[in-house]
C-alpha cells in the first residue's frame, strides 16, 4: 500500500457538526419573500382517465392564488413519468397541484376540487398482463424499460400451461443473451437444481421526503431539491422544465436519503418550478409519508427461474437464467438486465443463458434501489448455491470461492474484462474472522425453542466511470478549494473523495475547503451520486485536477527561479526545489503570479475537452487564483467490481417465527481505504437494509381494488434497532484496483445483497435446509415451514 497522509485516515466531513447541531439545512428548511405552498390531489384509482376537472369552488377561496394542471406542464413520450397526468396509471399518481399562501388553505382547496374520472383495466401481477387477452398498464403497451421500447408482448395459453403447478412460465423474452454450450454444461454436470424463485417489490423509504422549493429570478430558475446528486442533476431538470441548464441553479446541499430514488431529478421536482412560473411567486411542495410512498419510487420485485448445472467440487458447468421484472407503469430501471450481469460475474459459469422482461404494471413507479438487480439476484441465487453445497457436501463458503472471480473475471454475455476482484480474500478474511470452520458446528442446534443457524452471502456492484471533470482553485490566501458537483446523501464521499487532491498537492487538510451542494458556486461536471461509483470515478476527477494544479505550479515556480518544471516539488503549501527546499514559493504567492500570467493558469484559456458546466464554472472563477481543471481521460481496461462477503449468526423461534440475528459481519473488496469510518457507516447501513430484504420489507395490494395496505413505516416494516445486531462487525480486503490513481472502488450496494443472502441462508440452515425460495420470508413462513405445514401463497404469487 502507499503511504498516503490522508487517504485511509479517518476525518471530520465539513459538514458533520451541521448535522450533529441541526444547524444542516435540507430542501425543506428554506424559505422565500411571498412564498406559496402547494399541495397535490392524487388519483384513488390505480389507472383511469380524467374526464372533467372543476376548480371554480378552490379558486374563489381565499388564500388559493393558482391550480396547476397536466396541460400546464411539459408533455412527455411514453413511458417517461409526467410531473401532472390526465391518465394516472398507479393510486396516488399527482392529477394537479394547488398553490395557496398556506399548507392549511391548499389541502382545503384541494377537498373542493370535483374531478371526474372514468376508471380503466389495471394489473399488479406481471403474469396477468402477458396472459393471452391479460390487461395492460397503459392504453400503448405492457412492456418497456431503459433502453427497451414500449410494445405489447403476449404469451399463449401453451406458455401458461403449467403455472399451476407451480412452474414459471417462460414466452418471448424482451431481452437476452448467452455464451458457452449451456447443454454441453448441463451434460457435464453432476447435479442440477431447476428453482422458481420470488423477490418482492419493496420501498425506498428515506427519511427525508422528496420536498422542492422554487422561484424565478432574472431570468434563471433557482431549485432547493432533495437528490443524491447536484451536477448530473441540472440537465435532466432543466430539460424536465424547458430551459437551457445556464438558466438553472440548483441547490441540494443535504439529502436525507435516497438509496437510488433520488439519484437525480424526478417529475415532481418540477411542480413547484412550473408552478412558481404560474404565479410569479416562490413554490415549495412538500412531501407527505404517504405521497412519499405512492410516488418515491420502489424497488421492483421478480417472478424468476434459474437452472444450475455444478460438477462435484461445486463448479457451476452451466446456469439458465429467466426473470419477469415488475416495473411499475412507466420506464424504470433496467434491474433485470443487471441482474444477469451480476450472475455472470459472481459466479463465473462456464456457460450461461439470461432472458429477461420487463413488464408494466399500476402499481408505484420502480427505479434504481441500492444495488439494483444484483441484491435482488443474490437475495435469490445465495439460498440455490447452499442447497447445492449441501447435496455435493461441499462447505459453503468452498462453493463460493471456487466459482468467484479472479482479476481475469468475465462479464456478461460478450464476456468483458473487470478490473479486480478480492472476492476470494474477502470470503478467506471473512471466514477466518468469523471463525467459520468451529462456528458450522452449530447449525441446527436447539436452545429450548431457538433454532441455531449461519449463512454466508456474497454479491457484487459495478463500482465506477470515467469521462467526468475535475476543478481545484488555489487562492492568494493559500488555501485550496476543491470544486465538487457530487451530491451530499450522507456518506460523506463528496468530502472523502476531495482529499486526493489534496494528497497531490501536498496540502494540509486544514488549508482545504470542498466547494459543494450549489451549482451557483461554479461546480464541475461530475457523476451522479448512485451506483457505488462515486469512490472510483470521483478520486479520479480530483486526481487528475490536482495533477493539472500540480504542473502548472512547477512551470510558474520554473519561470520565476529560472529552472525547469520538473525540479520542482509541491507540499506542505509551497512549491519549491528538490535539490533544496528552501527556494520555491508559498502556494499563496504561486496563485498571485497566476492571476497575473493569466491564460491557462488562471482560467482564462481552458480544455476543449470539458463539459460546457465545467467550462461555465472555469470561467466564472476565471481570475481568482491558480485553475486546475481537468477532464478524466484516464483509461479503464474493464469493468470495476465491487463485492461484499457478510457472515451471520441467528437463532430462530420455532414457537414464534421471529429471527434474531446475534452476529454479523461484512467484508468489503473496494479497492485502497478512503475513509475508514463511512466505509463502516456504508457496510453496516447496508447490512440493515439487507435485513430489512430479507425479513420484512414488501408491498402488499389488493388485487380486486389495485391499493396498497403497506405505505407507511409502520406497515411496510423497515428494520429498527430491535432488529438488527448490536455489534455489527465489518472489514475490507484494502488491496488496490489497478485502474482507479488511488486503487479505489465502490462499496455502497453489495453489502446489502450480501446481508439478505447471508440472513436468508442462515434461517434456512437453522431449519435444517428447508428453502423458501422467496424473500422476504416472515415469521408464518417460517412457523409454516417448522410445523411442515403448507404456504398460505402460491408458489408464483406476488403482492401477499
Amino acid at each position: 500500500m502507499a503511504n498516503y497522509r490522508l487517504i485511509g485516515k479517518d476525518f471530520i466531513p465539513p459538514d458533520l457538526v451541521a448535522k450533529v447541531t441541526g444547524k444542516a439545512k435540507f430542501a425543506e428548511d428554506f424559505r422565500a419573500q411571498g412564498m406559496l405552498f402547494a399541495k397535490l390531489l392524487r388519483s384513488p384509482m390505480p389507472h383511469s382517465k380524467v374526464r372533467k376537472i372543476d376548480s371554480r369552488k378552490a379558486l374563489a377561496m381565499k388564500g388559493v392564488v393558482a391550480v396547476l394542471t397536466a396541460d400546464d406542464v411539459p408533455k412527455v413520450q411514453p413511458p417517461d413519468e409526467p410531473m401532472l397526468t390526465n391518465e394516472p396509471l398507479y393510486a396516488g399518481e399527482p392529477i394537479l397541484a394547488v398553490a395557496a399562501v398556506d399548507e392549511t388553505t391548499a389541502a382545503e382547496a384541494i377537498e373542493q376540487i370535483k374531478v371526474d374520472l372514468q376508471p380503466l383495466p389495471f394489473v399488479i401481477d406481471p403474469l396477468e398482463s402477458l396472459r393471452p387477452g391479460g390487461p395492460d398498464a397503459r392504453s400503448e403497451g405492457n412492456v418497456a424499460n431503459r433502453e427497451l421500447k414500449l410494445q405489447t408482448i403476449k404469451w399463449t395459453a401453451r406458455d401458461f400451461a403449467a403455472v399451476n403447478q407451480g412452474r414459471l412460465p417462460m414466452g418471448k423474452p424482451a431481452e437476452q443473451w448467452q455464451y458457452g454450450d449451456i447443454e454441453a454444461g448441463f451434460k457435464q454436470a453432476d447435479l442440477i437444481l431447476e428453482e422458481n424463485f420470488i423477490t418482492q417489490v419493496l420501498s425506498h423509504h428515506p427519511m427525508e421526503p422528496r420536498t422542492a422549493m422554487a422561484y424565478w429570478q432574472n431570468g434563471k430558475l433557482y431549485l432547493h431539491g432533495s437528490s443524491q446528486s447536484v451536477a448530473f442533476t441540472v440537465p435532466r431538470l432543466a430539460k424536465l422544465v424547458g430551459i437551457d441548464p445556464s438558466q438553472l441553479v440548483f441547490i441540494a446541499e443535504n439529502c436525507g436519503g435516497g438509496f437510488g430514488s433520488k439519484s437525480y431529478d424526478y417529475p415532481q421536482m418540477g411542480i413547484p418550478a412550473m408552478t412558481a412560473k404560474k404565479t410569479g411567486r416562490p413554490v415549495m411542495l412538500r412531501i407527505s409519508r404517504d405521497e412519499e410512498f405512492a410516488f418515491g419510487r420502489a424497488r421492483p420485485g421478480y417472478q424468476g427461474w434459474v437452472k444450475m448445472g455444478f460438477r462435484k467440487d461445486g463448479r457451476i458447468s452451466a446456469l439458465d437464467l429467466y426473470i419477469i421484472h415488475r416495473n411499475g407503469p412507466y420506464e424504470g430501471f433496467p434491474d433485470f438486465r443487471n441482474s444477469g450481469t451480476a450472475v455472470s460475474v459472481v459466479y463465473q459459469p462456464m456457460a450461461m443463458r439470461w432472458r429477461g422482461i420487463s413488464v408494466l404494471t399500476n402499481t408505484p413507479p420502480c427505479a434504481p434501489q441500492r444495488g439494483p438487480g444484483p441484491n435482488q439476484i443474490a437475495a435469490a441465487m445465495e439460498p440455490f448455491i447452499d442447497k447445492a453445497a449441501r447435496k455435493l457436501g461441499v462447505d459453503r463458503v468452498a462453493i463460493r470461492r471456487i466459482n468467484a472471480p479472479g482479476h481475469d473475471g468475465k462479464v456478461g454475455g460478450k464476456q468483458g474484462p473487470i478490473t479486480s476482484s478480492y472476492l476470494r480474500d474477502a470470503l478467506d478474511k471473512g471466514a477466518a474472522r468469523f471463525n467459520w470452520a468451529k462456528k458450522q458446528a452449530l447449525s441446527g442446534q436447539r436452545k429450548g425453542s431457538k433454532a441455531i443457524g449461519i449463512g454466508v452471502g456474497v454479491a457484487f456492484h459495478p463500482a465506477g466511470f470515467n469521462g467526468f471533470d475535475g476543478m481545484v482553485v488555489i487562492k492568494p490566501d493559500g488555501k485550496l478549494y476543491i470544486h465538487n458537483g457530487t451530491g451530499n446523501l450522507g456518506t460523506f464521499s463528496y468530502a472523502a473523495t476531495a482529499r486526493v487532491a489534496a494528497e497531490v498537492l501536498g496540502m494540509p487538510w486544514d488549508r482545504c475547503e470542498v466547494v459543494f451542494g450549489d451549482t451557483s458556486r461554479h461546480v464541475p461536471w461530475n457523476i451522479g451520486q448512485f451506483g457505488s461509483n462515486t469512490c472510483f470515478t470521483m478520486t479520479r476527477t480530483n486526481y487528475v485536477a490536482a495533477v493539472d494544479a500540480k504542473k502548472k505550479l512547477q512551470e510558474i515556480a520554473a519561470k520565476a527561479l529560472n529552472s525547469s518544471p520538473e525540479d520542482f516539488d509541491v507540499g506542505n503549501g509551497r512549491v519549491f526545489l528538490k535539490s533544496d527546499s528552501s527556494r520555491g514559493l508559498t502556494l499563496a504567492e504561486a496563485a498571485q503570479r497566476a492571476i497575473k500570467l493569466g491564460g491557462k493558469y488562471s482560467g482564462q484559456d481552458l480544455p476543449k475537452d470539458l463539459n460546457p458546466m465545467t467550462a461555465r464554472s472555469a470561467a466564472a472563477v476565471a481570475g481568482q487564483g491558480l485553475v486546475g481543471v481537468a477532464k478524466d481521460t484516464l483509461p479503464i481496461k474493464g469493468l470495476p467490481s465491487a463485492f461484499c462477503a457478510t457472515f451471520v449468526q441467528v437463532e430462530v423461534d420455532l414457537e414464534t417465527g421471529h429471527v434474531e440475528i446475534k452476529e454479523s459481519l461484512g467484508v468489503a473488496d473496494c479497492g485502497t481505504v478512503i475513509h475508514p469510518k463511512s466505509l463502516a457507516t456504508q457496510i453496516m447501513g447496508g447490512g440493515v437494509q439487507g435485513i430489512g430484504f430479507a425479513l420484512f420489507e414488501k408491498h402488499v395490494f389488493d388485487s380486486k381494488f389495485g391499493l396498497a395496505a403497506t405505505k407507511g413505516l409502520y406497515t411496510a416494516k423497515p428494520p429498527t434497532y430491535l432488529d438488527v445486531p448490536l455489534d455489527m462487525q465489518w472489514d475490507a480486503v484494502n488491496k488496490p484496483d489497478p485502474h482507479n490513481p488511488i486503487g479505489a472502488k465502490g462499496i455502497g450496494e453489495p453489502p446489502l445483497g450480501a446481508t439478505a443472502a447471508a440472513v436468508l441462508c442462515a434461517v434456512s440452515d437453522a431449519l435444517g435446509g428447508v428453502y423458501f425460495n422467496r424473500s422476504p420470508i416472515t415469521c408464518d413462513m417460517i412457523l409454516n415451514a417448522a410445523e411442515n405445514r403448507p404456504q398460505e401463497y402460491k408458489p408464483l404469487e406476488v403482492n401477499v
